[in-house]
């Protein structure tokens, strides 16, 4: 028996390992973002901390559903409502690493406004519910994996951009790190979904990757707050 054949064997198992790991990795980069924020009153900063909130709240919210639904009834309906939500938190979470790095461009000089609840996010929050439907109807991840591919380009421009121009290069490395990471897991997740039609040596490889990605960003972001003295 090979290794793919026993995680595959044993995939609750496995399920409970990767959402334990992934949660709580993000938890920690939530409250260690969280903390620079309040010092240097930073909004990009409370974007990215955002980010990973969406992420933590997608993986642990489909394992939560997955489980209540395994006890229950799990039917068709209740698998489209699993699907739509952790879709829903990755497509924000998305939103909020790109939106991190514009936030100057739509957001007023002055005042405080929240992170989670004003117009802006209102926009993203519909553009993501629109996606989630377009999928639903297609039955397909393909205007996701679309989405994300396209943004995340778009933002490793931004971000190498800003990096170049500025003199300050220590939270600006971390973005380019998280940006190009979370790009290359999507055309993995892409590539798998699309021509390897959700081979299972291919998914615990997606899964695998996204646990090394995250392993890293936690010590980028570790790496990058103890040098703010957090």
């Amino acid at each position: 028996m090979n290794i793919y054949e026993f995680v595959w064997q044993n995939k609750e198992i496995f399920k409970l390992v990767y959402t334990i790991i992934i949660g709580l990795i993000c938890f920690a980069i939530v409250l260690r973002t969280n903390r620079l924020f309040k010092l240097s009153m930073h909004r990009g900063i409370r974007y990215f901390r955002n980010a990973f909130f969406f992420y933590g709240l997608a993986f642990i919210m489909r394992y939560l559903l997955g489980l209540a639904g395994s006890i229950g009834s799990f039917n068709e309906l209740y698998s489209l409502i699993i699907k739509g939500v952790f879709e829903f938190f990755l497509i924000m979470a998305g939103f909020c690493l790109v939106y991190s790095l514009l936030w100057k461009r739509f957001e007023p000089g002055r005042g405080f406004y929240s992170s989670l609840f004003n117009i802006r996010m209102f926009v993203l929050y519909l553009l993501a519910i629109v996606i989630v439907i377009l999928d639903y109807l297609w039955k397909t991840y393909f205007f996701m994996f679309l989405l994300q591919i396209v943004l995340f380009i778009f933002a490793s421009s931004i971000s190498l951009f800003k990096y170049k121009k500025s003199k300050e290069k220590g939270f600006l490395r971390l973005y380019m790190v998280v940006i190009f990471l979370n790009l290359l897991a999507w055309i993995a997740n892409f590539l798998v979904a699309t021509f390897f039609e959700w081979h299972k040596g291919g998914v615990i490889g997606i899964y695998v990757l996204n646990i090394i990605i995250f392993i890293l960003l936690l010590y980028g972001v570790m790496s990058a707050t103890k040098k703010n003295r957090l």
